[in-house]
């Protein structure tokens, strides 16, 4: 089986490596469209011509499944990519939700939300989490890790004061939703600025737990070949697939 993993950036990459430890696919196509990150500053027409012309990179190749590794696609433009791909497309928003419900029973415990300003504003995370009852969820719009996450500042000073700006004033959250695929390169980071007894949430192992309910994965491979792929300076997302994905 040959899967798509499409994002903005390196962000996805975070999905890549879930799917290689799980050992789902025989071949990944990755593209970041990193000429054009990040996208949680655009609005949804934008955003939908974007995907829509990385769905037309992916018709070169024979995959089965695509994966909008990018919260903000997932959020704006995932019907359209359903209605003009020739294969099965997933989002990630929906498998966050999902992930969120399985770890936190309490529906009173104080839920953050964290993305891009499109994300946030989409408020497709808490749509559905309201509507299950939970009643306790705040969103804060924190765009600024993007560019320091494809900066590779996965710690340190810079990093140190974007979450001091954002987080400063907020409750302790009980769980937060990183919904954003650039996040996790950030998450030890994130879990220490919150002393590390808060629940983080993201989307690469959601979406494994997302794709076993869904798909047929009784055949494991054990090599996966992985090709990467980027609208621009693709030697420095090889580079953090490099440090991320120990290739």
């Amino acid at each position: 089986m040959k899967v798509g993993v499409f994002d903005s950036g390196v962000g996805g990459l975070t999905v890549v490596k879930s799917l290689l430890e799980h050992k789902l696919f025989e071949e990944i196509i990755y593209f970041g469209d990193t000429a054009r990150v990040p996208y949680g500053i655009k609005d949804k027409n934008t955003v939908t011509r974007y995907s829509l012309e990385a769905l037309e990179f992916f018709k070169n190749f024979e995959i089965d499944l695509l994966i909008t590794a990018c919260n903000t696609v997932s959020a704006y433009s995932l019907n359209e990519l359903k209605e003009a791909a020739p294969f099965d497309v997933v989002g990630v928003v929906e498998p966050g939700i999902l992930a969120l419900e399985n770890t936190v029973e309490d529906k009173n415990a104080n839920i953050l939300i964290i993305g891009t300003k499109a994300t946030i504003k989409s408020r497709a995370y808490e749509k559905p989490l309201i509507s299950n009852q939970y009643s306790n969820i705040s969103a804060c719009a924190t765009g600024l890790f993007v560019p320091i996450v494809e900066e590779g500042l996965y710690e340190g000073e810079v990093l140190e004061s974007a979450m001091h700006h954002y987080f400063k004033d907020l409750e302790h959250p009980d769980a937060i939703i990183l919904g954003c695929t650039h996040f996790p390169l950030i998450e030890k980071a994130i879990s220490n600025y919150f002393q590390g007894n808060t629940q983080l949430i993201h989307s690469g192992e959601a979406i494994v737990e997302y794709l076993e309910h869904h798909y047929d994965f009784s055949k494991k491979f054990e090599k996966t070949e992985l090709k990467l792929f980027a609208s621009e300076n693709p030697e420095a997302l090889r580079a953090v697939a490099k440090k991320w994905l120990d290739l």
